[in-house]
Formats: structure tokens, C-alpha cells, sequence
């Protein structure tokens, strides 16, 4: 029973390093094929969210400038963005 469980683990483990290290499009395309399996809930989510990912760096815009200037010496607000999840 123990070497199942050992054996499972590393499964698992391989599974996860194997799909964090694979090019985005290629997880794109393999969720995209793996979303009408029966999975899980919990994975049947991740796998969707992994399908509808977009591809490029996921800038929507941020770094172009506003179309009106401030005037100087104006307060101006401060936007922080999350870093994307993986």
C-alpha cells in the first residue's frame, strides 16, 4: 500500500513539474482537448481557466499613455497591478 501511495506521488509530481514547464500554447492546446474529459471539480476548473488563457505578455494597455495630460504639479493616483497566476 505504501509503494502505491509513493508511486501516486510521483506521479502527481512529474504531472505538475511536466505541465509547469510546458510553452503556454502547448498547455492551451492540451486543455483545450482535456476539457470535455470527466475531471474532478477542482481540476475540471483549472483545466478550463488553462484552456481560455490568452497567449503574449497579458498587457492590456497599461503601459500607454492617457489621452489627457494632467496638469503639473497635480496630485495623481497610484495603480498597482497583481502579477498574472499561473
Amino acid at each position: 500500500m505504501q509503494e502505491l501511495f509513493v508511486a501516486l506521488m510521483v506521479f502527481a509530481c512529474t504531472a505538475y513539474a511536466v505541465w509547469s514547464l510546458l510553452p503556454r500554447t502547448l498547455r492551451r492546446e492540451l486543455a483545450q482537448r482535456a476539457e470535455h474529459w470527466p475531471l474532478p471539480r477542482p481540476l475540471a476548473s483549472r483545466v478550463k481557466r488553462a484552456a481560455q488563457a490568452p497567449s503574449g505578455c497579458g498587457c492590456d494597455g497599461c503601459d500607454g499613455k492617457s489621452p489627457v495630460a494632467p496638469p503639473a504639479g497635480a496630485v495623481q493616483p497610484i495603480r498597482l497591478h497583481r502579477a498574472a497566476r499561473r
